[in-house]
């Protein structure tokens, strides 16, 4: 298992988990990934939940913001690129066409970040480094895996992630989109299908795990919904969509590339 201490520019280095009971998601996914959580204070009477293996940072939960609730927003999986200027990239973000959440702020000592609406409507973060570099094991059994973007317009996305990214892209014979920075290939995108229902625009995140079916029932017996799957997808391997049990979507992944990842 490799551990990574630091992460080149435009390549996603954390995800994260907001949700409306933190203490429910740590049994959840701790049962589900076997993760070690702990919770640091974050000085806004709060806390931000780290989940580990083995000692090393894998995701963080924290809790889904009072206002999104009111509106009825369920609990989503955020993911983040990185990138050593942040202001920068949130001055690219707004002349490419999406719309900052929040102006670029401080995370304590851990890094700065920005969140930002991409102009499909798709939410991602950008996060700038300091003491927290993001994951320190990914491409691991329970670890994150690939991030994928949903889209009502691919064509649109393409435009804004070259523009603010430098990302390339290659679209093979389905029209799946693989995106890439510096020439590695670390990302999806793909469009939303309408046998979908009413799916919105986001990155979605994959996990990868051992043996799909063993997660899947993992995921039930914990209080969790399979959504879609097991598949098999292409070459990569077999997926199962799955939810939580306060609602946040995310995807198990069986892949044989886990020792040679396109990604990290």
């Amino acid at each position: 298992m490799k551990v990574v201490k630091e992460y080149p520019n435009g390549l996603f280095n954390w995800v994260d988990l907001s949700t409306t009971d933190q203490e429910a998601a740590k049994a959840f996914y701790g049962g589900l990934f076997g993760w070690e959580c702990e919770d640091v204070p974050t000085g806004m009477g709060s806390v931000y939940t780290m989940c580990r293996i083995d000692g090393y940072s894998v995701a963080g939960i924290g809790p889904l913001p009072p206002d999104l609730q009111a509106q009825g927003v369920p609990p989503f999986w955020s993911s983040y690129v990185k990138h050593d200027d942040v202001d920068a990239i949130a001055a690219k973000i707004t002349a490419a066409g999406g719309t900052l959440m929040m102006p670029p702020m401080d995370v304590m000592t851990e890094g700065r970040m920005v969140m930002a609406l991409d102009p499909t409507g798709a939410t991602f973060g950008v996060w700038q480094p300091k003491d927290h570099i993001g994951a320190q094991i990914v491409n691991a059994p329970n670890a994150l895996f690939w991030n994928e973007l949903q889209t009502h317009d691919v064509e649109v996305a393409k435009s804004f992630y070259a523009s603010v990214f430098g990302w390339t892209h290659e679209t093979d014979e389905n029209g799946y989109v693989a995106l890439a920075s510096d020439g590695r290939v670390q990302a999806g995108m793909m469009a939303i299908q309408k046998e979908w229902g009413e799916v919105p625009p986001n990155w979605s995140v994959y996990f990868n795990v051992a043996d799909v079916e063993t997660a899947v029932a993992s995921v039930k017996e914990l209080g969790g919904n399979l959504l879609n799957g097991p598949i098999v997808v292409g070459e990569m391997g077999r997926l199962a969509v799955v939810q939580d049990p306060q609602g946040g979507v995310f995807n198990v992944m069986e892949s044989s590339r886990i020792d040679a990842p396109p990604g990290y």
